[in-house]
């Protein structure tokens, strides 16, 4: 018997704002979805991404509390088609409202990165390949 990777779960304040963020991302949540009190996406190669609010997790886990003292301690990696799409997918997202954390830059390990918040202050992070030095 060995355990396998399934999916990765986040705890949500607001249903509805989460959905709307994650669908923005291209997230294929049901219709729906943003009323339940639980809500999954498939993602490419069978995993999924999970969103429960916090009264769900206290309903099984009543000691639940949100982190405290600042600082996600999640976050989702996205890889984008290109280091424009890095640009433009975070200036989408900071367009319309949601918290940018790190502008999109040219990382020293060879990327184009950049971080945004969801409406919890989970990090997702955006980055692509940047093109080899020539």
């Amino acid at each position: 018997m060995s355990p396998r990777f399934d999916a990765i779960g986040l705890v949500v304040s607001d249903m509805a704002a989460s959905v709307a963020f994650y669908r923005r991302l291209g997230f294929a949540f049901p219709d729906g979805a943003e009323e339940q009190p639980h809500a999954e996406a498939e993602l490419p190669g069978g995993l999924r991404l999970l969103l429960d609010t916090e009264k769900t997790v206290r309903s099984f886990h009543p000691q639940w509390r949100p982190p405290s003292g600042g600082g996600s301690r999640t976050s989702i990696a996205l890889l984008c088609d290109g280091p424009q799409e890095v640009d433009a997918v975070y200036e989408e997202l900071v367009g319309a409202g949601y918290q940018g954390e790190l502008k999109p830059w040219d990382a020293f390990w060879g990327q184009r990165y950049a971080v945004v918040h969801d409406p919890d202050g989970n990090g997702v992070d955006l980055f692509a390949p940047l093109p080899a030095a020539q």
